[in-house]
């Protein structure tokens, strides 16, 4: 009962801080077991400003990715079909956020750090493995926690 308060709590703070999602977007988002590179790139995007500026590119999920592959905000080799993984996501939430990391992700750029950036800061929590896919649920989680910081 108290992970199901927590999932709607979370699930309408989400609503009320990305209003460019739709109710059924949220919920098919909260039930996918391993979220994919595209799905991905167009949620975090619209949770950022450049959702302001490229409505367009971000409304349709193979643009948003192709968008973030551009500005080099996703790891090399993936493709927008790819489940995404743990340090991925952290890359492509450390880049669109345009957040500052360490000394070792400023130096390097790389997923890892960027992963280890976001453990740090407490956005993303929990028993995690950097290689882990995913979910709809944790990636609505990690923009919360990062949208509640830079507040």
């Amino acid at each position: 009962m108290k992970k199901f308060f927590l999932l709607s709590v979370l699930a309408l703070g989400a609503l009320a801080l990305s209003p460019a999602q739709t109710a059924a977007e949220m919920e098919t988002l909260l039930n996918t077991q391993a979220v994919t590179y595209a799905q991905a790139a167009r949620f975090v995007l619209q949770a950022t400003s450049v959702a302001a500026t490229d409505a367009a590119t971000i409304a349709d999920p193979s643009e948003a990715f192709r968008f973030a592959q551009e500005k080099d905000w996703l790891p090399k080799g993936v493709s927008p079909e790819t489940p995404a993984r743990l340090d991925g996501i952290a890359l492509l939430f450390m880049r669109s956020f345009d957040l500052k990391g360490g000394i070792f992700y400023s130096l390097t750029k790389n997923p890892h750090y960027a992963y280890r950036e976001l453990v740090y800061r407490s956005a993303i929590q929990g028993k995690t493995d950097p290689q882990m896919a995913v979910s709809g649920y944790q990636l609505i989680f990690i923009t919360n926690r990062i949208l509640e910081s830079n507040e």
